[in-house]
């Protein structure tokens, strides 16, 4: 059986879960070191528990992507008969 091909990286749960992960990271380390605010949050620190939300949001994605990847086909057919494609337009003939 031939090896099949992934999307790889150009699975989009992997952008979006790359994404959210990388601004998890930038939410948990203000909310760690940066002054956390309660007063305006009612005793929270949003900033904190909302990184850590999109961490384990973003590592669902990635895992997901991971645990059921996408596969790409080897060989796909030539459309011939599409309707929505437009014909190719002919070249008006050169003068001179």
């Amino acid at each position: 059986m031939a090896e099949q091909h992934k999307a790889g990286a150009f699975d989009i749960r992997n952008v979006i879960g790359l994404l959210l992960a990388v601004y998890g990271v930038i939410l948990t380390l203000t909310g760690l070191f940066a002054d956390p605010e309660t007063d305006k949050t009612g005793g929270v620190d949003a900033n904190l528990w909302a990184g850590l939300a999109l961490l384990v949001v973003g590592s669902v994605f990635i895992a997901w992507a991971r645990l059921r990847p996408i596969i790409v086909p080897d060989d796909v057919e030539h459309v011939t008969d599409d309707p929505t494609r437009p014909a190719p337009r002919k070249r008006p003939p050169a003068k001179g």
